[in-house]
């Protein structure tokens, strides 16, 4: 008890220069936003809960347990808002989620590509309509329980990996701009994962020990190619599977149903293992090959965003990560142009998949990231 005490002391000196203000915090109705919530409001914070209601169609989630904003997510959030003494609501954000998250994620798909719906939840959603309606409000910020710190260095925001390597979130958040990182807390990152749950435990939450999601918040079963199918069925269709010369090799379901890599799944036995290694949205054929086939150095990213500097002006050194569970590698990026950099790693990676991003570290400052756009 001594040392959680200790800890929510720190956490106030660290960021005691924004005591006495409002904000919004973005209630999932997990432990992690929950503690937040709380930790704000122990500084001094005027706190306000919203739970954000993005999921179209209720009937399909019935039954089904979800991660941050599914149904059962409103009666946990409500809960702890209640028992931590603040306001809470939940607002509609279900147009906007659907625009920027779901009709981009079929889209990606459909292109093959293989989205990061996460990353776009967070830059559209949760970090720019979530924010303008708390400015609405009147609050100065918005705040999650995401692993991460925000920092300002050399009058320029950034983001800083989190005391928990293992929860790390900045992968996700590359793409937040100077304006939303001004505008935003993240008290949980100066924790571990153990410590919120013990903080939870000691002030009484029933979420202290709530499981972690893990999978895409609204494809709950983590199918998403029967997601796609089911939504858009007019976006799958079968095809072929080929190799690298085009000779056919069998029939696939519709290359929404694939990502770069895969090997389970393919629904077809050749006797030696196959991996996907490219797809042909043009002539809707997945190209499947060897393992060695998946591994590459080379990569262009676009819709870049850089945190300590504007643009990068000359090659730099960092370590790079592929997707959210990758180790970061060593690696030289270097301007192409304005919009797109290319990335080569000293060592060859594996499934570089084209749609995913691409992110920047120096130590444990996040330098920045793009969009995986084409390899080499």
């Amino acid at each position: 008890m001594a040392a959680n005490k200790r800890l929510i002391k720190n956490t106030l000196i660290r960021i005691g220069d924004k005591m006495n203000k409002k904000v919004v915090v973005g209630m999932s109705g997990g432990v992690d936003s929950s503690v937040a919530a709380y930790l704000l409001k122990e500084q001094g914070y005027e706190v306000i809960g919203v739970t954000m209601q993005v999921w179209q169609d209720d009937k399909y989630y019935e039954g089904m347990e979800g991660g941050c904003c599914s149904l059962s997510a409103v009666d946990d959030a409500r809960l702890v808002a209640y028992n931590l003494g603040i306001p809470y609501y939940v607002m509609n954000f279900r147009n906007e989620f659907k625009k920027c998250v779901i009709d981009y994620f079929i889209d990606e798909y459909t292109k093959g590509r293989t989205p990061n719906p996460c990353v776009a939840c967070n830059k559209y959603i949760k970090f720019d309509e979530l924010l303008k309606r708390a400015m609405d409000l009147g609050a100065d910020y918005v705040a999650t329980g995401h692993y991460a710190t925000v920092e300002k260095v050399n009058d320029r925001y950034v983001l800083k990996k989190s005391k928990d390597s293992k929860k790390d979130q900045t992968y996700a958040l590359y793409n937040l701009t100077q304006f939303q990182l001004e505008h935003t807390l993240m008290p949980c990152g100066i924790y571990k994962k153990e410590q919120i749950r013990k903080i939870a435990k000691k002030i009484g939450l029933a979420v202290h020990n709530k499981k972690d999601s893990e999978e895409i918040c609204f494809i709950p079963d983590n199918d998403h190619g029967s997601y796609i199918k089911r939504v858009a069925p007019n976006k799958v269709k079968e095809g072929n599977f080929v190799d690298k010369n085009g000779k056919v090799l069998g029939k696939h379901r519709g290359i929404t149903y694939y990502t770069i890599g895969q090997r389970k799944g393919l629904g077809i036995a050749f006797g030696i293992p196959m991996y996907v290694i490219d797809i042909n949205p043009l002539k809707n054929e997945v190209v499947l090959g060897g393992e060695k086939d998946i591994f590459k150095n080379k990569l262009v990213a676009k819709d870049l965003n850089f945190m300590p500097f504007e643009k990068l002006d000359k090659p730099m050194r960092i370590q790079a990560k592929i997707r959210y569970s990758a180790k970061p590698a060593d690696a030289l990026i270097s301007a192409i142009d304005e919009d797109r950099v290319k990335v080569e790693f000293d060592e060859n990676q594996r499934a570089i998949t084209k749609g995913q991003s691409v992110v920047f570290y120096d130590g444990d400052i996040l330098v920045g990231g793009g969009v995986i756009d084409s390899l080499h």
